[in-house]
């Protein structure tokens, strides 16, 4: 909730439910989840997160604001996880097919500690997709010194590949639209999202797949100018 451009963002009202309901919904179409977790912070501003969990009936889990590796490591040894996979709660666009085929990929490829389809961008922004052992989480938490490494989560093992097996997960059809934004951190993208869920006549949200939302840009190629303008931060910023 305490998003620093757009506050509140995740319970922002979308395709008739929210921003989070919608990360949510389409999260339980993807194939090869055990379970679904929100890993939210113990601030009193993230209440009403909470409350949005137990109305969609998914599970919770309150850790440190500002330290989210910690927290995340101790949602995922909670839940007794052995792989966890991370989405983060500003993309109401994220493909389950897509994070299904990534663990399809991770379990059954090449073995390693860190799977993503950020390390080599291919996928619009905003359907990012990380996949890690807890074990490299344990490590990357008890080891990781620096501020941006402690917050975002996953820096210290992409980081270090001489401490950590990677791999890169790129559209298999060889497409590269890592240009299209798909994300929420500015009210700009929430316009774009809003307008592609009314271009495209859905029921659930997890119904308005990617194709779907390619075909709606397709119709209507000004929907991405919405959110043009919006610079992604840096890890530093």
């Amino acid at each position: 909730m305490g998003s620093t451009r757009l506050p509140g963002k995740v319970l922002l009202p979308l395709a008739g439910t929210s921003v989070l309901g919608c990360v949510v919904d389409r999260l339980r179409a993807a194939s090869g989840l055990d379970d679904l977790i929100v890993a939210t912070s113990l601030l009193d501003c993230d209440d009403p997160v909470v409350a949005e969990c137990e109305r969609l009936g998914v599970s919770s889990f309150r850790g440190s604001a500002e330290d989210v590796l910690a927290r995340y490591r101790a949602a995922a040894a909670a839940a007794g996880a052995e792989v966890v996979v991370r989405i983060t709660s500003d993309c109401p666009l994220i493909d389950g097919e897509l994070v299904g085929a990534l663990l399809r990929d991770f379990e059954m490829g090449e073995s390693c500690d860190y799977l993503s389809n950020t390390l080599v961008r291919s996928y619009p922004r905003g359907l990012d997709t990380e996949i890690v052992r807890f074990t490299a989480l344990e490590r990357a938490d008890r080891e990781a010194a620096l501020p941006y490494e402690r917050e975002h989560v996953t820096p210290y093992l992409y980081r270090h590949p001489e401490w950590f097996s990677l791999r890169a997960y790129v559209d298999p059809g060889g497409e590269d639209r890592s240009r299209m934004r798909w994300t929420v951190d500015a009210a700009e993208d929430y316009a774009f999202v809003r307008a592609v869920y009314a271009a495209c006549p859905h029921g659930a949200p997890r119904e308005v797949g990617t194709a779907e939302v390619l075909r709606a840009i397709a119709r209507d190629p000004s929907l991405p100018s919405l959110n043009a303008s919006v610079r992604q931060k840096a890890l530093g910023d």
